[in-house]
């Protein structure tokens, strides 16, 4: 049975950009469509098939756990830490996980079948690490989240601070004299290092700063991280927010899903609505109009968490949780509120 790797070793592409195609994402050229698209009929390759995948993976190689399989964000992440693995001479083996599956129980099995050199996660869930992490004994890294409160001396973590992100993103429309905004994204969580409760919490600190009410009740609407849950989650926000002038989307992904959908309902961004996304991934610029975003820096993420894991597997020493900066790319689909 074919695997995922071997549909990119065959086609010359990353693990990413197969993973985009095969789960039927737009950001993709139509040659490596048509290429993969090609390879997955000669092979049969049947994807999502973790439990065989898990299988599969092969012993002392390094795993990748990524979380939610429509992600923009994580796969880019993926094919940065794919290139450092490479250069580095590691073979590397990809589970692709649903956003609800439980990335931690997967870890678990990997590492009590297959004794993998290390496991990298991308898209945690924090509550899972605080149950179940005791059971993982490989030197692992979380990239794209917060670890440094589990205290778990095989676990490392490289992440972008989200409160101070979202705080930054709710401060930038505010100074644009917004002053009813919707928060689109994310799992309830209580947790200010779960990134989306960070993102939201940091925005809510920024209006209750500049003395804006925000009802969460009303104007925090819950949204997987794709573009559909973005899209979906419009109408509610309109119901529950009818004044509503500007949106912070807790992802890029979720913000592509919002732009559609304000558009389909007859608004014109940012005329009408400002939108600000999260992620600053390379599709935001390629957007009409060009998304606004706090950008976090996925290639400097990939390479420390790469050579963090790797430190620990060949010299062995602490983990270590390192903050990468964020920036906001002030693009096109955020405006003044029209007086």
């Amino acid at each position: 049975m074919a695997t995922i790797k071997d549909i990119a070793k065959m086609t010359g592409y990353s693990i990413g950009t197969v993973s985009r195609v095969i789960n039927h994402q737009k950001d993709v050229s139509e040659k490596a469509r048509r290429e993969i698209e090609k390879a997955v009929e000669k092979t049969g390759y049947i994807p999502n098939a973790n439990a065989k995948l898990l299988k599969q993976t092969g012993t002392s190689a390094i795993t990748v756990i990524i979380k939610g399989i429509s992600n923009i964000f994580l796969n880019t992440i993926l094919e940065e830490i794919q290139k450092e693995l490479d250069a580095a001479g590691e073979e590397v083996n990809v589970v692709f996980l649903n956003e609800g599956d439980d990335e931690v129980q997967a870890a678990s099995d990997i590492n009590r079948d297959n004794h993998p050199k290390g496991l990298i996660f991308l898209g945690a869930d924090l509550d899972h690490f605080r149950r179940e992490f005791g059971s993982v004994t490989a030197p692992s890294v979380m990239i794209a989240a917060n670890a440094s409160r589990l205290g778990f001396d095989n676990l490392s973590s490289i992440y972008t601070d989200d409160f101070a992100g979202g705080y930054a993103a709710g401060s930038e429309l505010i100074r644009r004299g917004h002053k009813k905004i919707a928060v689109i994204g994310g799992f309830d969580s209580s947790d200010e290092q779960q990134a989306s409760a960070a993102r939201l919490k940091g925005a809510m600190r920024a209006m209750q700063d500049h003395g804006i009410a925000f009802d969460l009740k009303k104007q925090y609407i819950h949204s997987v991280f794709s573009m559909q849950g973005g899209y979906e989650a419009v109408k509610d926000m309109f119901l529950q927010v009818p004044d509503v002038t500007a949106v912070f989307a807790l992802s890029d992904t979720i913000a592509f899903g919002i732009m559609r959908a304000v558009h389909d309902d007859g608004y014109v961004v940012p005329n009408d609505i400002s939108i600000i996304g999260y992620d600053g991934i390379t599709y935001s610029s390629y957007t009409s109009p060009r998304l606004m975003t706090i950008e976090q820096d996925k290639a400097q993420m990939a390479h420390e968490g790469v050579e963090d894991l790797l430190r620990r597997i060949r010299q062995g020493g602490l983990p270590v949780h390192e903050k990468i900066p964020f920036h906001i790319i002030h693009d096109e689909s955020a405006a003044e509120v029209k007086k």
